[in-house]
């Protein structure tokens, strides 16, 4: 838990979460801070599993992964490959679109890049993202051609990749990943200009609503989509995969998050209890899904 990313202080919310329900489990569990320890401690104390509660850079990218591999220590999650590409929306979208797999239109931006014709190629509104951060870091909706280059100085502030998407006007909604099935869906709705950080994890007008209100085979279409859309990037364990209904009903996918948030306001957990599933129960059977390679 912790960490150097840009995430840190949403990771030490989901480590505490995670440490307490496994202590209150009977699991011999403890906090692990690779920003503040020295991996060699894992070693050192003998731990025989690892429970990544990392976000962002150096704990989702496949840094932590790949160094646990090395250490021979089972952890929680996707391995390093799937890690280091579900990090990476533009890989991901390239791949995606690779497999035949609904993504919305984007392409990349640069300090040449012309905002007008930007505009003109992908529409207004669009959003503005950094290719490799999650909890909507340094995103901005543009509405105006004017905005489009503030909003990539904001996001090139946090990636050197910075990626213009267009945005979809519909229905929100995600798809929690445990095993081998996708958790029943969470729709999501905030009076904000979109799901930002402060809707994610901190505001209280923020609408989670599950059932998500779809009818029960157009809610299974997109829960197979989005596993599918999981399964493509070789991913593990559990997860959550972020996607939008069109006007039409039709799927198109965001991003896959592989280490998603586990704090009050997350939404795996929230998933997993709309399926019978405590809290607790779901950190165990993460716990046990913890892996090498």
């Amino acid at each position: 838990m912790g960490g150097r990313s840009a995430e840190r202080e949403i990771s030490l919310k989901s480590g505490a979460m995670v440490l307490g329900a496994l202590q209150r489990s009977g699991v011999d569990a403890h906090a692990f801070d690779p920003r503040d320890q020295r991996l060699e401690e894992l070693v050192a104390g003998k731990f025989e599993r690892a429970f990544i509660a990392l976000h962002g850079r150096f704990g989702e990218d496949g840094t932590v992964q790949g160094a646990l591999e090395y250490l021979g220590i089972p952890y929680t999650g996707s391995g390093v490959l799937a890690s280091a590409l579900a990090m990476d929306k533009w890989r991901t979208k390239l791949l995606w679109q690779a497999r035949g797999m609904p993504t919305p239109a984007y392409e990349l931006l640069t300090p040449q890049s012309d905002a007008t014709e930007v505009a003109s190629r992908l529409g207004l509104p669009l959003m503005v993202k950094p290719a490799s951060e999650g909890s909507s870091i340094g995103m901005t909706k543009v509405t105006s051609v004017e905005m489009l280059d503030a909003a990539y100085e904001l996001a090139a502030r946090y990636d050197k990749v910075v990626m213009a998407e267009t945005f979809v006007e519909g229905m929100e909604l995600t798809a929690g990943i445990l095993g081998n099935e996708s958790l029943p869906l969470i729709r999501l709705e905030t009076p904000r200009t979109f799901y930002d950080y402060e809707a994610k994890y901190f505001a209280d007008d923020t609408r989670y609503l599950c059932p998500c209100g779809l009818p029960a085979s157009h809610e299974k279409r997109v829960q197979e989509v989005a596993f599918a859309a999981f399964d493509s990037l070789g991913c593990s364990s559990w997860g959550r995969v972020d996607l939008m209904l069109d006007r039409a009903g039709n799927p198109l996918l965001l991003e896959v998050n592989t280490v998603p948030g586990m704090t009050d306001h997350s939404l795996v957990p929230m998933a997993a209890r709309a399926r019978g599933m405590s809290f607790e129960d779901l950190c165990v059977r993460i716990l046990e899904s913890a892996h090498v390679g």
